[in-house]
């Protein structure tokens, strides 16, 4: 019964749009949306890291999906969010946001409306893609975020973030000195 339960849980997404394409990704890494807000950026990053967030005093990079998939940088809006995900990287945890358009829903998708991706035609490369949902007349792009945000990105996140965090570690320092002299 448990694995029905798991099985049904896998068939489920969040989708979001970036440049106007619906993207998804599993719900189950999904671990909060967040409204966007202040996200700071961090210089020598590649483009596509926006920058990082404090989650409840924690440094999480933000990935610009839409530079990441080959596009211009996300204009941000009223709608835009930051998607916290967790990924599992060389047997590790890592908290990413990744800025989107809009998220639109989550969504059930049995494994026969998934179809495998095809060999060209999409914007981005194909083994970053877990396959395609059928959502009515089109195709949701299901997204695999461990291979789209590869060990490079997530060497740069974690290098933003203890960039950032090491920011702001000297700013309490130096406020603490002042303070004192």
């Amino acid at each position: 019964m448990a694995s029905q339960s798991t099985l049904s849980e896998q068939s489920q997404y969040l989708g979001f749009h970036i440049a106007g394409e619906e993207y998804a990704i599993g719900i189950l890494r999904v671990r909060e949306i967040l409204e966007y807000d202040t996200v700071t950026r961090v210089p020598t990053t590649p483009r596509s890291i926006r920058g990082v967030i404090n989650l409840r005093g924690s440094v999480v990079p933000v990935v610009d999906l839409a530079v990441k998939l080959g596009l211009a940088e996300s204009v941000v809006t009223k709608r835009s969010c930051v998607v916290v995900v967790e990924m599992v990287l060389e047997g590790e945890r890592t908290v990413m946001g990744l800025l989107a358009d809009a998220v639109t829903q989550v969504f059930d998708l049995p494994a026969s409306e998934i179809e495998p991706p095809p060999p060209f035609g999409t914007r981005i490369r194909v083994e970053c893609l877990l396959g395609m949902g059928r959502a009515g007349k089109k195709f949701v792009l299901l997204l695999d975020i461990d291979r789209l945000l590869s060990s490079d990105d997530v060497v740069a996140a974690e290098t933003a973030a203890d960039t950032a965090e090491a920011a702001e570690a000297a700013g309490q320092v130096a406020s603490s000195a002042a303070l004192g002299a």
